[in-house]
C-alpha cells in the first residue's frame, strides 16, 4: 500500500473530527429512534407520535444507511483513505430518499418548524460539502 507524504495541515484534522461529531450524532439519534420505548413515545406530541407511528420502515434503512455511511467515511477520512468519497455518496444518497419522503411523499416537511427544518436544510448540505471535501482532499493527495 501507497503512503503519501503529502501531510494535511491541521485545519484538515479539525473539520474531520467535527464531521465525525456531526455524524456520530446522527448515529445517536438512529439509536434514539429505534429503540423508542412505549413509555417515551406517550411523552412525544400528538403529532410527533403520528408521524413515528407513520413512518415506513424503509426510512428507518435510509436513516440507519445515511449515518452509518457517513461515520465510515469520516473514519476514511481520519485515515486518510480516498473511500471515504464513496461512503460519502452512499450517505447522500440515503439523505436524499429522506428528503423525498419528509417533502415530497407525506406532509410532514410542511408542518416542521424551528430546529427541525433547520435540521432538514443543514443536513443535505454538509453532505454534499463532505463529498467535496473528500474529493478536494484526495485530488491534493492528503487521501490515497
Amino acid at each position: 500500500m501507497t503512503e503519501t507524504t503529502n501531510k494535511p495541515p491541521v485545519w484538515f484534522w479539525i473539520i474531520s473530527g467535527l464531521a465525525l461529531l456531526w455524524n456520530l450524532g446522527g448515529v445517536s439519534g438512529f439509536f434514539m429512534q429505534v429503540t423508542m420505548t412505549p413509555e417515551v413515545m406517550a411523552e412525544l406530541s400528538d403529532a410527533q407520535r403520528a408521524m413515528m407511528v407513520a413512518l415506513p420502515k424503509w426510512m428507518t434503512l435510509a436513516f440507519g444507511v445515511a449515518v452509518f455511511g457517513g461515520v465510515l467515511g469520516c473514519i476514511m477520512l481520519l485515515l486518510r483513505k480516498s473511500i471515504a468519497i464513496w461512503f460519502f455518496i452512499i450517505s447522500l444518497i440515503a439523505v436524499l430518499a429522506q428528503q423525498c419522503y419528509w417533502w415530497i411523499l407525506s406532509d410532514v416537511g410542511k408542518s416542521l418548524g424551528g430546529f427541525d427544518l433547520a435540521m432538514t436544510i443543514m443536513i443535505p448540505i454538509i453532505a454534499v460539502f463532505l463529498i467535496w471535501f473528500a474529493r478536494k482532499k484526495t485530488a491534493k493527495g492528503w487521501l490515497v
